[in-house]
């Protein structure tokens, strides 16, 4: 992360939080597909995410920026912004789906690499469809399934790290095989922390009944970057009492910008800055459709309230 003019995704007032950088990725513009009619247009999406303040970058959904590297690296230079990490959604638990996930996570790879990214996140599949909200797979995978997915996890890490520079991360995510405390537990037991680092997505957590602050704690070494944001209780109690698709919980409105919502933002932020060292810290929230007015002075809002609690500069 060297870079001369850090802005104001770096705190450079208070050395304590100068190892967290924040961030933004198209999520937080209400954006979940390379292509949507409901979504907003990516050229106006990043173009206010610069207005928004924002100089540090995730991608997104693959495709939904330029897949060229010289392409996407002209849209970030033109907005004074730039790149540290792709995201890419990849079945990792079916032998008949590896040889399209490699394929998909190495193009990924391959452009962001070229633009200078040091991350790429690991999407888990979904057992419901984002859109339907129908099922589509195994709520719960057999032990061999699972034994899968971890291999394939650790074999796509060491090819990111090997042949692209790039680390992976994998990422919790409500309606997912990687959801609750007892399934990060067992990612982390079972995967190798040289090619498989941890997304703390503080509101997937939430979602799934954890507590990120705690995993902090417990699990400092493998926290490698993360995704902030928040969820409301009660929203996300109905929604699993009600056994809402994940989707629906979104459309209904649980996740909410801080400070509204779990985690405590200031809590967390204090445990990030205890854990001393380099992360990228990038905004989302989950509110795909929305409308096209909506997400700039939202962000700006987010980002505002996050530099009052020492994450980057207002």
């Amino acid at each position: 992360m060297q870079f001369e003019n850090k802005g104001k995704s770096v705190n450079t007032t208070n050395p304590r939080y100068s190892k967290l950088t924040i961030g933004v990725c198209p999520d937080q513009w209400g954006v979940w597909f390379p292509s949507d009619p409901k979504q907003i247009n990516p050229d106006v999406a990043m173009t206010e995410m610069a207005e928004a303040g924002f100089e540090v970058l995730e991608t997104g959904p693959w495709g939904y920026f330029p897949k060229d590297p010289k392409e996407l690296q002209r849209w970030v230079d033109e907005r004074g912004m730039r790149v540290v990490a792709g995201t890419g959604w990849g079945i990792l638990h079916k032998e008949e789906a590896w040889a399209e996930t490699e394929k998909t996570f190495r193009d990924i790879a391959e452009t962001h690499a070229a633009v200078g990214a040091e991350y790429i996140v690991h999407l888990p599949p979904l057992y419901r469809d984002d859109k339907t909200w129908e099922f589509t797979d195994d709520r719960v995978l057999s032990p061999e399934a699972w034994q899968l997915y971890v291999d394939n996890a650790n074999k796509l890490g060491r090819i990111m790290k090997q042949d692209y520079g790039l680390t992976m991360v994998l990422h919790p995510h409500g309606d997912s095989h990687i959801e609750t405390p007892e399934e990060i537990d067992r990612i982390f037991q079972a995967t190798d922390p040289e090619y498989v680092s941890f997304c703390l997505d503080t509101g997937h957590i939430v979602y799934g009944g954890g507590d990120p602050v705690e995993l902090c704690q417990k699990y400092p070494e493998r926290i490698g970057y993360v995704h902030i944001k928040a969820f409301d209780e009660a929203l996300v109690k109905e929604a699993h009492e009600k056994d809402w698709p994940f989707g629906e919980a979104v459309a209904k409105g649980a996740s909410v910008c801080p400070p509204a919502g779990l985690p405590p933002m200031d809590t967390l932020i204090e445990a990030l800055a205890d854990l001393d060292k380099e992360l990228y810290v990038i905004c989302e929230q989950d509110m795909y459709p929305c409308a096209p007015d909506f997400p700039k002075g939202n962000a700006i809002n987010m980002r505002k309230y996050l530099a009052s609690l020492g994450l980057g500069l207002a």
